[in-house]
């Protein structure tokens, strides 16, 4: 008897102390710009398979023009960067545990969004559409009825198919934006909820067969650091600034979207891109 209380009691202190060890780790320290310079790199956040944005060559290089970026953030802050590929998932979770210092990983700006981590100013525009065959008519959303859709898992454009297809539609949530646009390409789903660089992807893989269908809405990309992280945040909002101003930003544009650099808002709804 005496040993059975002692094994519960044992128990019971083991479950107290991982409790407490798990309060006492709370979230993620706060990371500034002098702790960046003191380790001498920066640790990004980015997209693996997702090109034009983030994606890793056949000589496993990061590039795109999140990679580009990033690349010269650090170089502002006079250190090296240091890529974490990341799934759509994954991306605020690696960041507010502390696992990467920064996302540059085609974050859309949504207000949801901004209530787990910080926005900069937005530095890219994107928007999220429908991919189908050419030879498929649909106008409205009602015409998505009966259609199975892929999208990425929790990605923006998860988010908008569930919002817009009819309930008679079949969405499948895939982990990734390359295995989305793989579903399509191979008969798995009819359609494509992506943004506006699928179908470079999609036309690559089936030449003259699909097109984009319909325009959910219209976004625009931020970088993102953790909740009141006030003076990462005003750094990454200078070096923002500066690159609209001195042209960087407008030769990232020429080299990966091939599209002029659009008027960015001064405030969107629901999204603060100053921390408090």
């Amino acid at each position: 008897m005496l040993k059975s209380m002692l094994s519960r009691r044992m128990a019971l202190l083991g479950a107290a102390a991982l409790v407490t060890a798990a309060t006492l780790a709370g979230p993620a320290a706060a990371v500034t710009p002098e702790e960046i310079k003191a380790k001498g790199k920066l640790v990004v956040g980015i997209q693996g398979d997702n090109p034009p944005w983030g994606f890793v060559t056949s000589a496993g290089k990061q590039d795109g023009l999140d990679a580009d970026i990033a690349t010269l953030y650090a170089k502002e802050l006079g250190v090296q960067v240091e890529f974490v590929p990341l799934e759509v998932n994954n991306r605020i979770p690696a960041l507010t545990t502390g696992r990467v210092d920064v996302l540059f990983a085609t974050m859309a700006m949504l207000p949801d969004r901004a209530k787990a981590v910080q926005f900069s100013k937005p530095y890219v525009a994107n928007a999220i559409v429908l991919i189908g065959p050419k030879s498929m008519s649909i106008k409205t959303n009602d015409d998505m009825a009966n259609l199975t859709i892929g999208v990425a898992k929790g990605a923006a454009q998860d988010t908008q198919v569930t919002k817009n297809a009819p309930s008679t539609a079949t969405i499948r949530r895939y982990d990734g934006d390359a295995p989305s646009v793989q579903a399509l390409v191979s008969g798995q789903v009819q359609t494509l909820g992506g943004n506006i660089f699928y179908m470079d992807r999609v036309e690559k893989a089936k030449p003259g067969e699909y097109e984009n269908k319909l325009e959910f809405q219209k976004l625009y990309n931020g970088a993102c650091t953790r909740l009141g992280e006030k003076e990462i945040n005003a750094s990454i909002n200078t070096f923002i600034d500066k690159i609209k101003a001195n042209g960087e930003l407008k030769a990232i544009y020429d080299k990966w979207m091939k599209v002029p650099v659009p008027t960015f808002p001064e405030s969107l709804e629901g999204i603060s891109f100053t921390a408090k």
